[in-house]
């Protein structure tokens, strides 16, 4: 198991990020790909249809989510942390993923990288 961290500065305010990452209607605009998202804790979501799903754990208002992603038959969780913060060119935001299955760790580094933070730093520079 590994642990991935890093920050990723993005063009728009920690609100409108917020709302990138909890609106499922603004998920699929910067995705492409139906999204099944709650801001209700304990609530499953679903997102890149299908690709990555787990359980809302914690979320803090424009500030931080935290959730639990799955991967098949792992026993320790897959905790996500996302803090985002204001930055003179936007918002700062923290990634933490912790426990990633060394098997899936580059997919889920490249992921972060290009498909997630990617997709939402080009969507925001439109």
């Amino acid at each position: 198991m590994k642990d991935y961290k890093k920050y990723y500065v993005l063009p728009a305010t920690p609100e409108e990020i917020y709302t990138a990452l909890t609106n499922p209607l603004t998920i699929e605009l910067w995705t492409g790909e139906t999204a099944v998202m709650s801001t209700e804790i304990g609530s499953e979501f679903s997102m890149w249809d299908g690709s990555i799903v787990g359980k809302n754990l914690e979320f803090e208002e424009n500030k931080k989510i935290v959730q639990q992603w799955y991967f098949d038959g792992q026993e320790a969780e897959s905790i996500v942390t996302i803090k985002l913060h204001a930055d003179k060119n936007g918002t700062s935001a923290e990634l933490r993923h912790t426990n990633i299955p060394d098997s899936d760790y580059e997919d889920m580094t490249e992921g972060w990288n290009d498909a997630y933070f990617g997709s939402l730093f080009e969507f925001f520079s439109l």
